[in-house]
């Protein structure tokens, strides 16, 4: 993400001038964007004459800058594009004010969003600019038989392949070398900087060498490999845990998501200082017991939205977190680690002491 400005404006909202680089721009924009944001970009309009210059068309699109009072914003990942939906509230074509509209969101387009910023959406957008640089990873896993191509980005993993290889004995079986030629051509097509090769056992280290004789130039963007107990998603994950990504993708929030959910499940187990739910994480907060905030992106953008009493609850936690010097992490909807919170309220917390 790259800002190209800042406005204070009256009542202490700010507007500021945005870029989104990447898809992973994008989805930060998608919890940036909420209900009554006054959000400004260059679109097109199907605009209806009344001359006898055009006859049934349809009308034609015409390009124009708008200003919309945002009503929802829904991220697209397989269309490449943020959706912002709500009235115009301001247009170069003065006789569009008023009618509803959706602005395509685009990596490179540039857009303004006037609103009063909330602590956690400065951390966010401040994260996706420091995160503008980082290196796109791509995680493959495999074992005896089988192997997986995921790719990493600050939305989630997404599973690109599944690849099986020779099972049992006897003509038909496969040989080895075609899934290992066959995960290497994977690789060769994806766009990265980096590839983590992971899997229990000695097959990952055997995939390798077989890669580095074969397709030396596919080999050259191998940069580690990691032991795992399992291939797919169990595997990535535990990459994750490990910190293979982080030492080549430092940025990545999904590494420090299943780090803290790891060890917010290990503290409930051991009966250490940790909580969850919207009441008890609240009451800690109070308290100033609070060392790290844990909140899920859906559930607090769903509640801002609605305008709900999750949000004002939500809202004054992250504020009293912030204000007693803990520690405040948004979890992505779209990993496991998101899922894990999710079905614990949304909300969870490490805290410094217990409170009973």
């Amino acid at each position: 993400m790259r800002e190209n400005g800042r406005t204070r404006v009256e009542g202490s909202r700010e507007r500021i001038t945005l870029v989104p680089e990447s898809l992973d721009d994008l989805w930060h924009l998608t919890y940036l964007i909420e209900p009554g944001d006054l959000v400004s970009g260059d679109t097109t309009r199907r605009i209806q004459r009344a001359d006898d210059r055009v006859r049934d068309t349809g009308g034609e699109r015409e390009p124009m800058g708008v200003t919309l009072e945002a009503e929802s914003a829904e991220f697209d990942k397989f269309a490449n594009r943020l959706r912002v939906s709500g009235l115009i509230t301001w247009a170069s074509r003065e006789d569009q004010i008023g009618a509803h509209h959706t602005l395509n969101v685009e990596e490179r387009t540039e857009l303004e969003i006037e609103k009063r910023w909330k602590p956690d959406q400065e951390q966010r957008l401040e994260e996706a600019i420091e995160a503008t640089d980082a290196p796109d990873v791509a995680i493959a896993t495999i074992e005896e038989g089988a192997a997986a191509v995921h790719t990493v980005a600050q939305y989630g993993t997404e599973e690109r392949v599944s690849l099986t290889g020779p099972t049992g004995k006897g003509e038909y079986a496969r040989e080895r070398s075609e899934l290992l030629d066959e995960l290497a051509s994977v690789l060769r097509h994806l766009d990265v900087d980096a590839i983590l090769l992971a899997g229990p056992g000695f097959t990952k280290q055997d995939a390798l060498s077989h890669i580095e004789r074969e397709h030396p130039a596919v080999a050259e963007g191998i940069t580690t490999t990691v032991d795992t107990s399992a291939i797919g998603d169990r595997g990535v994950h535990e990459v994750l845990k490990r910190g293979a990504v982080e030492e080549v993708q430092a940025q990545t929030r999904i590494a420090e998501e299943a780090e803290l959910i790891d060890d917010f499940t290990g503290r409930i187990a051991r009966e250490e200082p940790a909580t969850y739910g919207v009441d008890a994480v609240s009451k800690a907060a109070e308290f100033g017991a609070v060392e790290q905030l844990l909140i899920i992106d859906e559930r607090l953008r769903e509640e801002r939205g609605d305008g709900g009493e999750w949000e004002k609850d939500a809202d004054r936690i992250i504020e009293n977190t912030e204000h007693q010097g803990g520690t405040v992490t948004v979890f992505s909807s779209d990993f496991a680690p998101g899922n894990q919170l999710d079905s614990l309220g949304g909300i969870a917390a490490l805290l410094r002491y217990r409170l009973s």
